[in-house]
């Protein structure tokens, strides 16, 4: 993503000359940016792959299913933050757009004022959420670590009659004499443990 000195690059996704002249406006108004416009939602992971947005801006009468599936299919590895302004809210339209990865959902809202104090929020939100989404990614993998090295010690402690504490020391050692994770190390204990179980 652009940092602040550099040019917003936004993608553009609005059938609607009109409208997109709205937005245009409001986010040339406030800052250098750089705008590609798409006019349907159809190929939209292509055009976030060949523009490389630091936001994409969905703006349209009201969510349909079509446009909704293509901002999941952008939500993947590919993941923008998304401002969707609607002229109409559509039956479950927020709970819908929020599990399609937007990250603002604007009602009847567009104002080429509004814009960019709405764009600048689902960034910073959107980068707020990246960053809970890394913290629980890596307690999860801690946590699968400490349970592949805590039955690894247990297997140490069974095979080989050591306490707790020495078990830990061992894979340690080991760890640290092949140059490992301490995990890695229990992982492939327990893998040749299995082996030789049958």
């Amino acid at each position: 993503m652009s940092s602040a000195s550099e040019r917003l690059r936004v993608l553009l996704v609005d059938p609607d000359d009109a409208r997109a002249l709205i937005v245009e406006q409001g986010l040339v108004q406030s800052g250098a940016c750089e705008i590609m416009r798409v006019k349907s939602g159809i190929g939209l992971y292509g055009a976030v792959e060949r523009f490389d947005p630091d936001v994409v801006i969905v703006d349209c009468d009201s969510p349909d299913r079509d446009i909704l599936e293509s901002m999941g299919e952008v939500s993947g590895e590919r993941a923008r933050p998304v401002v969707m302004f609607v002229e109409k809210d559509a039956p479950d339209g927020a709970r819908k757009a929020v599990q399609a990865g937007v990250s603002a959902y604007i009602v009847d809202g567009l104002a080429s004022s509004r814009v960019r104090p709405v764009v600048d929020v689902a960034i910073a939100r959107f980068q707020m959420y990246q960053g809970l989404q890394k913290e629980l990614a890596k307690a999860k993998s801690d946590l699968a670590a400490r349970k592949i090295v805590e039955k690894a010690k247990g297997v140490l402690m069974q095979q080989r009659g050591l306490s707790e504490e020495e078990a830990y020391q061992l894979l340690r050692k080991t760890a640290m004499n092949e140059g490992k994770p301490i995990f890695q190390i229990a992982d492939n204990l327990l893998a040749v443990a299995k082996l030789l179980k049958g």
